[in-house]
């Protein structure tokens, strides 16, 4: 059992305390100083198996509704979860697009293979102003990841004025015959995506060089400022955080990182010991972010740069009988564990963290959205975010947690993970995440600073780790109301289920 402080500034500080005493939660409603940006909630989408193709796009002759092409039902389902940044096109995917290619009409667009996913025909229906006009669909900001592998300077110097560029120009004047007059507000770019692997196998220090040549020529145009995301660490790989950061932190305003739960096999035929391996693998995110932020205070004190894990989740074996190029995988009770436990994870460090992008939004990987023709799903995954939502740009509570462990084999990690946050309308909220597959947690819990008067709830969970949506039964694991919180006497005392993520609203 251990004590765990929550906060923007040291998220996990451990202290023994004797065996056998009861979970406890203390939060300071009146401490809060750091702002959760809604930023930490976004997605990511690649031109990857039917992310985009048979997920969002279905074309404007489509008999399943859409508007302009993009399915309308996947558009309403994110927005269900305020969906609020979208990164495009990848991934591996951006390192050999061009993006000229995706304009003009569709007829005219030259097709290309997708080298990396399944050496399947791209044929580029999908482009700039389809991918904008999404965003604009989702009402989100979209983040645009340029190609630096086999891409030049003047190619991502002229995608960013074709897009934000008002005057007169010959990238704007070509937007204008594509048939957009105004240029479209656009504020993430990322410089190059693994670039330590397939975005060219570079080194930090030849990577570093290319990332400054690259954004000097990325301008601002008008009103239009770029928040420029330079392509950080796979994982633990600290040597290059440190090299970014000594010979590049001035020109950039994020550094992203990646890091993916994965190598336990099948997402749906697991046992409880490939499920503990995957808490204990996801709980290494703590670790990742607290090493990187450190060597980013070395040379960034005033947190200027963000620090954008913008891929990460599960990434299980395809499912049986798909191409292993699509990367198609079903999600369970177990993915939703792990996005709760990231969530909260994420925003007791977003004094650093100001972004982050689940991999996948539809159809591959930790997916909150599956399709198959013109049925949809929502998955596990999705309504944590559903529950978490609430969290978007709300103010950080630090909180005091005193957790049991979870034991398995001789191992042991943290059963309970949670996170607070007080919105604009001062309603408090409490994230927690019961990791225990068999056994229920109590928690005691302090409000500080507030008289509470009425707590209310939601919960996700089901019968077995593995339960999942499946296009037959679409509703098998989805929120329900909970009623096992209940104030007394100035407490908070909340009865978790085994195996649960749970939203508590308090006023």
């Amino acid at each position: 059992m251990k004590v765990i402080f929550l906060s923007c500034i040291a998220a996990f500080i451990l202290t023994v305390v004797p065996a056998g005493a009861q979970n406890k939660l203390t939060v300071n409603a009146d401490q809060g100083k750091e702002t959760i940006s809604k930023h930490i909630y976004g997605h990511f989408s690649e031109h990857l198996g039917h992310c985009i193709y048979g997920g969002y796009w279905v074309g404007e002759d489509s008999p399943i509704p859409n508007t302009r092409g993009i399915r309308n039902d996947i558009v309403q389902a994110l927005r269900d979860i305020s969906i609020p940044n979208l990164r495009w096109p990848g991934g591996c995917f951006a390192d050999e697009y061009h993006w000229m290619d995706g304009v003009g009409p569709r007829s005219q667009r030259p097709k290309m293979i997708n080298t990396h996913w399944g050496g399947m025909t791209e044929d580029n229906s999908f482009g700039t102003h389809e991918f904008l006009d999404l965003c604009e669909q989702l009402g989100c900001e979209p983040y645009i990841c340029g190609n630096v592998g086999s891409g030049t300077v003047e190619e991502m110097s002229k995608w960013v004025e074709y897009i934000t560029f008002g005057g007169e120009s010959p990238m704007a004047n070509l937007r204008r015959q594509n048939g957009r007059e105004e240029p479209w507000k656009v504020k993430f770019w990322g410089v190059g995506n693994e670039n330590w692997g397939c975005g060219g196998n570079m080194t930090a220090d030849f990577y570093t060089d290319q990332y400054r040549r690259y954004a000097t020529y990325c301008r601002n145009y008008g009103d239009n400022r770029l928040y420029k995301i330079a392509g950080g660490a796979n994982g633990a790989d600290y040597n290059w955080t440190e090299v970014m950061m000594k010979q590049a932190a001035g020109q950039m305003q994020g550094l992203s990182l990646h890091y993916y739960t994965g190598g336990t096999g099948s997402a749906t035929e697991f046992d409880e010991a490939k499920y503990f391996t995957t808490m204990q693998r996801t709980l290494f995110m703590e670790e990742l972010l607290a090493k990187h932020s450190n060597i980013m205070d070395r040379y960034d004190p005033q947190k200027r740069v963000g620090l954008i894990p913008d891929e990460w989740g599960n990434w299980h074996s395809v499912e049986p009988g798909t191409n292993p190029g699509f990367l198609y995988q079903q999600n369970t009770l177990r993915d939703a564990i792990v996005a709760g436990i990231n969530l909260n994870i994420f925003n007791a460090h977003c004094d650093r963290v100001k972004m982050t992008n689940i991999a996948q939004t539809v159809n591959v990987l930790q997916a909150v959205i599956l399709t198959d023709k013109e049925k949809m799903l929502l998955t596990p995954t999705y309504w944590v975010y559903y529950l978490y939502k609430v969290h978007q740009d709300a103010t950080l509570l630090p909180v005091l947690l005193t957790s049991d462990t979870y034991e398995l084999n001789g191992k042991k990690i943290d059963a309970v993970n949670a996170s607070a946050s007080k919105d604009a309308s001062g309603k408090i909220h409490i994230t927690l995440v019961n990791i225990d597959p068999n056994k229920m947690q109590t928690i005691e819990t302090e409000l500080r600073g507030v008289t509470a008067k009425k707590v209310s709830g939601k919960i996700l969970t089901s019968a077995k780790i593995n339960d999942h949506n499946t296009f037959e039964n679409p509703d098998a694991v989805a929120v329900k109301d909970f009623k096992d919180a209940k104030l007394s006497g100035g407490k908070l005392n909340v009865t978790l289920p085994a195996k649960s993520v749970v939203l508590l609203e308090i006023e």
